[in-house]
């Protein structure tokens, strides 16, 4: 028996528990994410980050999230915790994004107002490494719950591209199947309550990477 030809990528972000960390390794999944964001209820400082770091799994990227953070911040960040890659959910231009030396994901905000262009949205940010599509709601950095129209996602895009927003083990599935992206990125909808910002549920997690598996093999 053949396995799918092709593999989403899976990111759990706003990760706050070292154990939460250690059992999204041992569910397979591909990066873990780390919020700095000053506006996020998961934020958390750099040397708890760097704790959590220890707790992950070999070939697990570990994912450093930023939103209006000053250039001192994110080289602190870069110096203590060692992160594989950087996202960048504010107005951070292509010359502030590419100058830390890793690479990096910009998030966009998929409003109504517009429809995406890919070739612009390249040739802003042309180092970005991919693009985190997101039900991105002004002032917060993720976790918000909410999803936005997958028929928005352009078919074709120039680099590989994640959809983020209001994803939970109900409807992962139709997100993939719907809008076949490079990864899906979750924060709230692996949580254990609204009330628990950061803290994981395990039975959740496990449902969501089986979920992105099953659409995978569709």
């Amino acid at each position: 028996m053949t396995g799918p030809l092709f593999r989403t990528r899976i990111k759990f972000c706003g990760m706050t528990r070292p154990g939460d960390v250690r059992l999204a390794g041992e569910l397979g999944v591909d990066a873990v994410g780390f919020v700095f964001a000053e506006r996020s209820r998961r934020r958390v400082a750099p040397a708890q980050a760097a704790a959590m770091r220890d707790a992950l799994a070999p070939m697990v990227d570990a994912v450093a999230l930023f939103m209006g953070n000053s250039a001192d911040e994110v080289r602190k960040v870069v110096a203590i915790v060692r992160p594989s890659l950087l996202q960048f959910h504010g107005d951070e231009d292509e010359a502030f994004c590419g100058s830390f030396g890793l690479p990096y994901l910009k998030a966009v905000a998929m409003g109504a107002d517009a429809a995406l262009d890919p070739l612009a949205l390249h040739a802003a940010h042309p180092t970005a490494a991919g693009f985190l599509l997101d039900a991105h709601v002004p002032g917060e950095a993720g976790g918000t719950g909410k999803t936005f129209d997958w028929s928005r996602v352009p078919r074709r895009m120039t680099k590989p591209f994640l959809v983020a927003g209001g994803l939970t083990p109900d409807n992962v599935f139709d997100a993939v199947r719907a809008t076949h992206p490079w990864g899906v990125d979750v924060s709230g909808g692996v949580e254990a309550g609204v009330d628990q910002p950061g803290v994981k549920d395990g039975a959740r997690m496990r449902r969501f990477v089986e979920e992105v598996r099953r659409a995978d093999c569709e």
